[in-house]
């Protein structure tokens, strides 16, 4: 017996939330991501995906996600971009045990090219403790706007990189089409 290992990318429905907490779920344990566990971890998925989100799925299997949403409170790269026309990639997140396959790549890529299909650019922030998250979205070509501190409640600070997705190469001219 032999196992697809091709991986693929669809749009997240409603019926993929309780899959998708349940891979949040194994990235929490192994990673501590997201920092603070949602109470509704679906809901949480859920409310960050105002302008798509995306699952993949590896060998018959939930792997990832990511969501695509306009910038709101609390982000901090859509501050720090020359224009007002900015998508915010965020919950980002591929399964421990699916890792190695380049999900998380072709997650943000998918959820870049939404963005500039809708003629905004992906930005995105991210922990700096989350070093992973961090050498893949620069080894990509995302390019760091800022380090900032954050406060998250009145004790609690924490530091964010602010990044910005690589401009697209430009569409080739052609004068006498």
């Amino acid at each position: 017996m032999t196992t697809d290992t091709t991986p693929t990318i669809r749009p997240r429905t409603p019926e993929d939330l309780p899959a998708c907490a349940e891979a949040l779920a194994a990235v929490h344990r192994h990673d501590g991501y997201p920092l603070d566990w949602p109470a509704d971890p679906g809901g949480w998925l859920a409310r960050a995906s105002g302008l798509g989100a995306w699952v993949v799925e590896l060998d018959g299997r939930l792997a990832g996600h990511v969501s695509l949403a306009p910038g709101g409170d609390g982000d901090l790269a859509p501050a720090l971009w020359h224009t007002p026309a900015t998508a915010v990639v965020s919950r980002l997140f591929v399964t421990p045990q699916a890792r190695g396959h380049c999900l998380g790549t072709l997650l943000l890529d998918r959820a870049a090219a939404e963005s500039r299909r809708l003629r905004l650019h992906p930005l995105l922030d991210v922990l700096t403790t989350d070093t992973a998250a961090t050498a893949l979205y620069e080894h990509l070509g995302w390019a760091r706007l800022a380090t900032t501190e954050q406060h998250w409640g009145p004790s609690r600070t924490v530091t964010i990189h602010s990044y910005a997705a690589p401009n697209p190469p430009e569409e080739p001219f052609h004068a006498f089409e």
